[in-house]
């Protein structure tokens, strides 16, 4: 009977360690931009991220706004099958002169994916959605502030800056931009402009942070196992009465 007990115990104790681990993973599910680092003045591709919260309701559109007061000049987006995406421009207060010696008076400032029938992200599932930018301007971070819409009409804003910290909400996805000082920094972005390959694979920073959810997993069921043993054996070792 006390032996049952010990068991018991381990096993809940286990449990308990496992789920506390994961957590930071499960509260850190919301839109991403992915990877959240690149190089100013070059080129990069950047994946928005976007994770189903609900469990009655599927995401059907994703906005992302593109700041305008450092425009970007070249911005695209690959295509995700089922879903339309629309960008829209609006007019620079002060036209902006590309590297070609030309100027540009108006920039994108945002995308619209909206989902086709049967394409939209179910519960519990994500999507993912590319777009090249470049040149990327010279300032120290870019915020795009988010807007993803349910099936049942829930619309929920990501536009909470970085300045709210880590107490934020719904926290807005940022790139933070790092000054071209080197080649080892240049490499971090794509160098081949507005037409550079865009079919890799999840960025290594995002696979990264799979990785660091799915370790921590593994070392709480370590743990937990390792105080079941613990405890069978210290039951083992009691005298006989």
């Amino acid at each position: 009977m006390r032996l049952t007990s010990v068991v018991r115990a381990g096993i809940a104790t286990a449990a308990a360690v496992t789920a506390a681990l994961a957590f930071p993973a499960v509260a850190s599910a919301h839109v991403t931009v992915n990877p959240n680092t690149a190089v100013q003045g070059g080129y990069t591709k950047v994946t928005f991220r976007v994770p189903t919260e609900r469990d009655n309701a599927s995401t059907t559109k994703l906005e992302i706004a593109i700041p305008t007061d450092q425009p970007i000049a070249s911005v695209s987006t690959r295509p995700v099958q089922g879903w339309t995406a629309v960008t829209e421009t609006s007019k620079l207060a002060t036209p902006v002169k590309r590297e070609g010696g030309d100027e540009i008076t108006e920039a994108v400032s945002k995308i619209t994916w909206t989902a086709g029938a049967g394409a939209e992200i179910k519960p519990h599932q994500f999507q993912e959605f590319d777009v090249s930018l470049g040149p990327l301007p010279q300032v120290d971070q870019i915020v795009f502030k988010a807007l993803q819409t349910y099936s049942n009409g829930e619309v929920v804003r990501w536009i909470d800056e970085p300045a709210a910290g880590a107490s934020a909400e719904h926290p807005a996805p940022v790139l933070k931009l790092s000054k071209k000082t080197d080649t080892a920094a240049a490499s971090t972005t794509t160098s081949a402009g507005p037409t550079a390959n865009a079919s890799g694979s999840s960025s290594s920073s995002s696979s990264s942070s799979d990785g660091t959810a799915i370790a921590l997993g593994i070392a709480g069921m370590v743990l937990g196992l390792a105080g079941l043993v613990m405890g069978v054996l210290a039951y083992r070792r009691r005298p006989v009465a």
